[in-house]
């Protein structure tokens, strides 16, 4: 089973490729690039690295939402492009379970917290102890204050991830205690505060193999929010 992976809904760009239970190649890039100028050269160099035909892939498995608007938009047209002329399903993954399996393994809760601007944060509580995560709190586009009474009512030390870690960090710590063996917030480092497409990959296989894939042409982004025009629409 050959399965690709994107992840598009944040500031990242980053694409992974999974063959059968190996994580054969990843490319993520971090450089203020907009996606739609890297994320097809990253496929098409990472795809040829690993020796990969792209008709031999057999699902797509993409980050779906919440995050940003443009990026899912060309996460998902990217994602669909490629599906339709293969004719292979999509796998639809929360980029915030994305962000939190990361962390996989871990005994403390993780709180993927991705910058919604406004004092908002996209985020959602997840045990992600075992292979399949477990949602505490269910994702959403909430004020960071409501994400913070939401922590206080978990017993365990929650680990932060995600890009609202650098516009909060200070607010969290405040809030919720200096970061101690005791203390009741963490961050996760550079390497895993950001978007994986490896994980976006290993929970779409997972979920590809649970039945949860879609036929490209019904796959749409969850926004969660209305978009900027759409807000301005509405108040005109």
């Amino acid at each position: 089973m050959k399965l690709l992976a994107i992840d598009s809904s944040g500031l990242v760009a980053t694409v992974a490729l999974v063959v059968d239970d190996i994580l054969v190649g990843e490319y993520t890039i971090h450089n203020k690039k907009t996606h739609s100028q890297t994320l097809l050269p990253m496929i098409a160099d990472m795809l040829a690295m690993s020796g990969i035909d792209k008709n031999d892939l057999d699902a797509i498995a993409v980050a779906a939402g919440p995050g940003s608007f443009t990026g899912l938009r060309i996460g998902a047209a990217t994602a669909k492009g490629l599906a339709q002329g293969l004719d292979i399903p999509i796998v639809p993954v929360s980029a915030l379970e994305g962000l939190a399996y990361n962390l996989q393994g871990t005994d403390s809760p993780v709180c993927p917290i991705m910058d919604a601007r406004r004092g908002q944060v996209y985020s959602g509580i997840y045990d992600v102890s075992a292979q399949l995560p477990k949602v505490i709190y269910e994702d959403g586009a909430r004020p960071i204050e409501e994400v913070i009474e939401q922590v206080k009512e978990i017993s365990k030390p929650v680990t932060f991830v995600g890009d609202g870690v650098p516009v909060f960090k200070d607010r969290l710590i405040d809030a919720l205690g200096l970061i101690s063996d005791d203390g009741s917030v963490t961050f996760g480092n550079d390497a895993v505060r950001y978007q994986r497409a490896s994980s976006v990959a290993i929970l779409g296989k997972l979920y590809l193999a649970d039945g949860r894939e879609v036929a490209a042409h019904e796959f749409v982004p969850r926004y969660l929010r209305a978009t900027q025009a759409e807000r301005e629409l509405k108040n005109k």
